[in-house]
């Protein structure tokens, strides 16, 4: 288990990663992931348990109000979302608030093409 926090480490996380490594990495391109700039990679709700800062997680979402996004309410750090895509199957943790990451280091990370999300569409 790794320890995801957020920069002030009011909110508190335990994380269980593949042992290989990171399976995906990605970066979206929606108009709020763009300004946001992380690197974020895909977990299964069974692997991440909030240890502490539920009450401190602000949840923010926009135009269909589907993904949930977290962020620390106190330091501002963006910890977790629960995506559009596979709402009830996948957390997406943003890799830079994992302890001994160091996320400008990573390679191999894909550009997720969310300015174009299938949701989007009329």
């Amino acid at each position: 288990m790794k320890k995801l926090t957020c920069h002030c480490g009011g909110v508190e996380a335990e994380v269980k990663l593949p042992e290989k490594g990171f399976e995906k990495l990605v970066r979206c391109n929606c108009s709020i992931c763009k300004r946001k700039g992380y690197i974020m990679t895909p977990i299964s709700p069974d692997n991440f348990k909030l240890i502490k800062g539920q009450d401190l997680l602000t949840l923010y979402q926009y135009h269909t109000k589907v993904a949930e996004h977290y962020f620390c309410s106190k330091c501002g750090i963006y910890t977790h979302t629960n995506p559009r895509s596979n709402h009830d199957k996948v957390y997406m943790i943003n890799v830079g608030c994992i302890e001994e990451v160091k996320p400008l280091e990573l390679k191999n990370i894909i550009i997720s093409d969310g300015e174009n999300h299938p949701l989007d569409k009329k």
